[in-house]
């Protein structure tokens, strides 16, 4: 969908009032999926964008059966974007996660994943020129203010979406995505150690609170009497294991200045142990009340700087790293390797991911119109 095609978000379905058309492309991407908007199409104020956002992707429902959500954290992601306000960067990306059984948004974090979608999304809608063999496209994360770079396949000025980059978690090949961390430490809190060290006691559990992309708690798998090697099934029936995690996680929060943890999506759980197939470590990453079935990249590239950060608990499964280095995390669905190179100039290291995106399907969400309305504060 070119970017001249676009209508405006209060336009009328033809024959019906009732319902509004709103141009979205749904898009996967990296190990996630979700409708690709461009910011002029959605309603400026943001508690009525979150109403049309609940409304489109069936937020509320476990199924989310009136909406076009995947009824799973992975599949009920959305990704808004637009020109630029920012200097040096081509297009802002705001990311929203939509609870499935809460009618909730969260705009906290970025997704890394869906960011792998970002670039050949803004070259299509004619908001990037494309050059001939690759093009650079500078995303601004409007949720932490940092940049990304991401580089797009782009044969003849194309965005191609066919390839030989294949990606855990994720079946068959595609282009390989390029994405570049630009100064990723204080994505939220503004430090990389928010808390000041790089080991916390929270009662007899040792966590270790880094935020690099995305504020994460990270804890040994061990100390919570597992092994690290289980599946997100077998995590997620635990329940008493959970309700402890979700207990750690909203102290870490506090202490990471986040005081309403317990109703936001940071900071991330990610358990450690020692890797069993030739990694740097084993990891399992929480979004944060499921188990990700693989590794969100924006935890991998917090997950990768704590292993290159001294006295961490990550830095301390993983042992010495020299950069530049490749990290290797194995996940539920295979692994995910991190690139770490230290530029001049850059006090922590730029975390550079492979990823893949495709495009699913192009249209518009049909929303009722009464979502278009935002309900008169109690």
């Amino acid at each position: 969908m070119r970017q001249e095609e676009s209508r405006k978000a209060d336009a009328p379905m033809p024959g019906n009032n009732d319902l509004v058309r709103i141009p979205s492309v749904l898009m996967r991407g990296g190990t996630s999926r979700g409708p690709f908007f461009l910011r002029s199409d959605l309603p400026a104020d943001a508690a009525a964008r979150d109403e049309v956002l609940i409304a489109a992707m069936g937020a509320g429902h476990e199924l989310q059966v009136d909406g076009i959500g995947g009824g799973h954290p992975l599949t009920s992601k959305v990704a808004i974007v637009g020109p630029s306000k920012t200097a040096g960067a081509d297009v802002d990306y705001l990311f929203a996660q939509v609870k499935v059984r809460e009618r909730v948004v969260d705009t906290s974090p970025n997704c890394g994943n869906m960011l792998a979608g970002v670039g050949p999304f803004a070259i299509e809608t004619g908001l990037v020129p494309a050059t001939d063999g690759t093009t650079l496209v500078r995303i601004h994360n409007v949720n932490t203010g940092k940049l990304i770079e991401a580089r797009i396949a782009t044969p003849d000025g194309h965005v191609t979406y066919d390839g030989d980059a294949a990606i855990d978690g994720v079946p068959g090949t595609a282009a390989p995505v390029y994405l570049a961390f630009i100064d990723a430490a204080g994505s939220k809190t503004g430090a990389l150690l928010p808390t000041g060290a790089p080991v916390d006691r929270v009662g007899d559990v040792d966590l270790s609170c880094v935020d690099a992309a995305m504020p994460v708690m990270i804890v040994r798998a061990r100390d919570l009497g597992k092994t690290g090697g289980e599946t997100p099934a077998e995590l997620q029936a635990d329940r008493a294991f959970m309700a402890r995690l979700e207990k750690l996680r909203i102290e870490a929060g506090a202490r990471m200045g986040i005081p309403d943890a317990a109703d936001r999506v940071i900071p991330k759980p990610v358990l450690v142990a020692p890797a069993v197939r030739g990694g740097t470590l084993a990891a399992r990453y929480f979004m944060p009340h499921e188990c990700h079935n693989a590794l969100a990249t924006t935890g991998a590239v917090a997950l990768a700087t704590a292993c290159a950060t001294p006295g961490t608990l990550a830095a301390e499964l993983a042992g010495r790293i020299d950069l530049p280095a490749t990290l290797s995390f194995e996940h539920p669905s295979g692994r995910l390797d991190v690139r770490l190179e230290q530029r001049d100039g850059a006090a922590q290291p730029v975390a550079a991911i492979v990823r893949t995106a495709r495009r699913l399907f192009e249209g518009a969400v049909l929303v009722k119109r009464s979502a278009m309305r935002v309900p008169e504060p109690a």
